[in-house]
């Protein structure tokens, strides 16, 4: 009996004028190895106050490569770099994840590669240098497909070589609205169980929407690198999750925080006027909801864990905890939607924790969820997103290989109205039962199930109707409020 014979695969250029185009990310350096995908520009990266910056920006989260082949076995060759917090034990590693036609259907990991330990009582980052090696897919469908490969989220992955066993072309464009989100380490996701496990990934898949995932672990700082970047991307939404990196590294008072609010949407508007722009709140945190920051792994804790280390009497003199940023972010967002009402706020809360959505207000000015009302009579369609660009230097657009790049007035003219998001999700609030069974482990980072859960949820309550990114808008001029009865979900 003959045995199979093995496919044979050939190289798939990667690199300007190629077939394979790289979504979620801003920039790619050419290093010894081969490529290094960025989530943010090299013009911010040159003002990086120190390395954990640029550790968070380059690990990969919600980058993925992007083509079209009839291929049944597909190779990629990486340099993994695996991140190593001193004191604890190394984490699995991470998880390559393959899809066709946007649904996940192979998962798998590469050893080795080079080590990074982080001490985060010094900040001092030591690097083992380690072997490339292979993640490697093969029983793909027979026939013509689109094929995404998501990178790890939390470890830096230069990219060395592509193969396989059919020749690979552009992928078809998804059509679909260009959504760029920041945040911090639980918009990052490094506790996901994969990378479109993450929680943006899960509200894009569900809402039918392009990621551009610009969360930074321990980085939702309001700098102005950050912003420009923002104001320099192409977007049709645009979500900022901001405060707990503020409380957690303290950052900042009171007096600093809300003008820094302020330059930082000032300058993500100079680029989207008029695009709908979502300012969420942190997520609840009960040991920062009343204790300002900083914050740091409790060395007395029998499991990993964190502990708030400020003194509950300095928030009389500006010092900030989630409950004060929540009410500042709040303040900040009402007072500006009078002259942008593309711009609206969510509580945090809503997404994960002890917020009861059922016993919040909806309405204008209502300490509830949706606090600022849409005065533009609902969300216009969004542009269909552009084609991202060549993998060149000095952009700060979604990197690709071997697309063109349309023009905003020509996306405007070819508008289309977003995906509904899907509704077949459980619709009842993620409030006090949901975060009884599902506590943030270590008091900071929601685990696998949580992120699903946020995932879900801020689908349905940021792109579903009634949403700042759904279409109609929350509470658009002549619309009412859903009855909660006739509706299926549980309204305010």
């Amino acid at each position: 009996m003959t045995r199979p014979t093995a496919p044979v695969l050939a190289p798939v250029p990667l690199g300007p004028g190629g077939s394979v185009v790289l979504r979620g990310a801003l920039d790619v350096e050419r290093t010894a190895n081969g490529l290094l995908p960025h989530r943010l520009p090299a013009r911010a990266r040159a003002q990086f106050p120190d390395a954990f910056v640029a550790l968070m920006e380059e690990q990969p989260s919600g980058v993925r490569l992007a083509f079209r082949t009839e291929a049944s076995t597909v190779e990629l060759d990486v340099l993994p770099t695996k991140t190593v917090y001193k004191g604890a034990p190394p984490g699995p590693d991470g998880v390559y994840e393959l899809l066709v036609a946007g649904h996940p259907a192979w998962r798998t990991s590469v050893p080795g590669g080079d080590v990074l330990t982080l001490d985060m009582a010094t900040g001092v980052i030591s690097t083992a240098r380690g072997r490339p090696g292979t993640a490697r897919f093969s029983g793909l469908p027979r026939g013509d497909k689109d094929v995404e490969i998501w990178l790890p989220q939390a470890e830096r992955t230069e990219l060395i070589a592509l193969r396989a066993d059919a020749p690979a072309r552009p992928p078809t464009p998804t059509g679909l609205p260009l959504w760029v989100h920041h945040g911090s380490s639980i918009s990052h996701g490094a506790e996901a169980e994969g990378p479109t496990g993450t929680w943006p990934a899960v509200a894009a898949a569900r809402a039918g929407a392009e990621l551009v995932n610009l969360g930074l672990g321990g980085n939702a700082l309001l700098d102005p690198f950050t912003a420009r970047a923002l104001r320099d991307t192409e977007a049709d939404l645009i979500s900022l999750k901001i405060g707990i990196n503020i409380v957690n590294t303290d950052a900042m008072r009171l007096r600093a925080f809300g003008p820094a609010v302020h330059g930082f949407l000032d300058t993500v508007r100079e680029g989207h006027p008029g695009v709908p722009l979502l300012v969420v709140s942190p997520v609840l945190s009960p040991f920062v909801e009343e204790r300002p920051g900083p914050t740091a792994p409790d060395s007395e804790a029998p499991e990993p864990r964190f502990r708030a280390f400020g003194d509950p009497e300095d928030v009389a003199s500006g010092r900030p905890t989630l409950r004060v940023i929540r009410a500042e972010l709040e303040r900040i967002t009402a007072l500006r939607s009078a002259e942008d009402p593309d711009l609206h706020y969510l509580d945090g809360r809503a997404l994960g924790g002890v917020f009861d959505v059922a016993s919040s207000g909806r309405q204008a000015g209502g300490r509830g969820i949706w606090c600022v009302r849409s005065q533009g009579g609902g969300r216009r369609a969004p542009g269909v997103p552009p084609s991202p660009q060549g993998l060149g230097e000095g952009t700060s657009r979604p990197q690709g290989l071997g697309e063109g790049c349309a023009d905003d007035r020509q996306r405007r003219e070819r508008a289309c109205q977003a995906p509904r998001p899907r509704r077949d999700v459980e619709d009842t609030p993620y409030g006090e039962r949901d975060f009884a069974r599902l506590p943030l482990p270590d008091g900071l980072h929601p685990g696998a199930e949580g992120h699903r859960l946020i995932g879900e949820r801020f689908a349905r309550l940021a792109f579903g109707d009634g949403g700042p990114f759904g279409p109609s808008g929350p509470l658009a001029p002549g619309r009412d409020a859903p009855d909660a009865e006739s509706s299926g979900e549980a309204q305010p």
